[in-house]
């Protein structure tokens, strides 16, 4: 089905929040007066990762609202010691209270999902549901070396949109590739002199990378004690390219099952990038959240 087919509730509509912490740009799949599902995207992603679910979930049961974390699309780029897990997801909370939301359930992805532990940890009586695709624990160190290339592009300067879209294709880690996939790069890139570069701001990107080091005593696996409420791992089925592992492995991914009391996981058939424009992850989670 595509966006023109779609009913005009499944349509994104686009605003800004005023948080504390300074203004985080933000995208609304559904009614406004439907449940609110805060989506939460990974480590130097943007909220338009979640467009595929969104246009999916999104209507009278559900309100998806999806946020640029701060330093990433359009929000703010705030101060170095600004950014971490604990405060992401006090960013969170107040995106929830802006709107109105006294309770709400979360939809993480990547470090998005160790947001949503955190965020348990802080006001897990408020977290109604989490979903955490594909992340819950340290990902196989074959996976560490795509992860740092992804985080090197940053602050880099491309011909233009075209040429780094052509670039993204022949690397290959992003399968299947789609128009989510290519709408996801045209919002993210912006026009610099001499051509293009990502809007998410490298600083701020490797800030949060540094921040679940066990020597500052921050442990995700500690983390899933605080998960209270019902919860869904979607784990993905491929490596993240052939050879290089997956980023919850099926040592974690049993651990987790074993551990977490309301736990539930179901596999996609897709890495950890295909599993957000999956339709086997959206049949998962519309199941969940009913």
């Amino acid at each position: 089905m595509s966006t023109s087919e779609l009913p005009s509730r499944a349509l994104p509509e686009e605003f800004d929040l005023r948080l504390p912490s300074g203004t985080v740009h933000a995208q609304r799949f559904g009614l406004r007066e439907a449940p609110l599902v805060l989506c939460l995207p990974g480590l130097s992603a943007n909220m338009k990762v979640f467009d595929f679910m969104g246009e999916r979930l999104g209507g009278k049961h559900w309100q998806i609202v999806a946020l640029d974390l701060r330093g990433r699309g359009r929000s703010d780029t705030t101060p170095s010691g600004t950014y971490g897990w604990k405060n992401h997801a006090r960013d969170v909370f107040a995106a929830a209270d802006a709107l109105g939301a006294a309770q709400f359930s979360l939809i993480g992805q990547s470090m998005g999902a160790f947001i949503t532990l955190q965020a348990a940890a802080i006001h897990a009586s408020r977290i109604e549901r989490a979903i955490l695709i594909d992340a819950c624990g340290d990902p196989d160190p074959a996976a560490l070396p795509l992860i740092e290339a992804a985080v090197n592009r940053l602050g880099a300067t491309y011909p233009s949109v075209e040429a780094y879209l052509e670039l993204v294709q022949r690397i290959g880690t992003i399968r299947p590739w789609s128009n989510y996939w290519a709408r996801y790069f045209r919002y993210e890139l912006e026009p610099v002199e001499g051509g293009v570069r990502a809007r998410s701001n490298r600083d701020a990107v490797l800030e949060d990378a540094a921040y679940p080091s066990r020597d500052n005593g921050v442990d995700c696996y500690a983390l899933w004690q605080h998960l209270r409420m019902p919860v869904l791992l979607l784990r993905a089925l491929q490596e993240l390219m052939p050879g290089y592992g997956f980023i919850v492995s099926e040592q974690d991914r049993d651990r987790f099952a074993h551990t977490v009391a309301q736990a539930r996981v179901v596999e996609v058939d897709a890495n950890h990038y295909g599993i957000n424009t999956a339709e086997a992850s959206v049949a998962a989670i519309k199941e969940f959240l009913r």
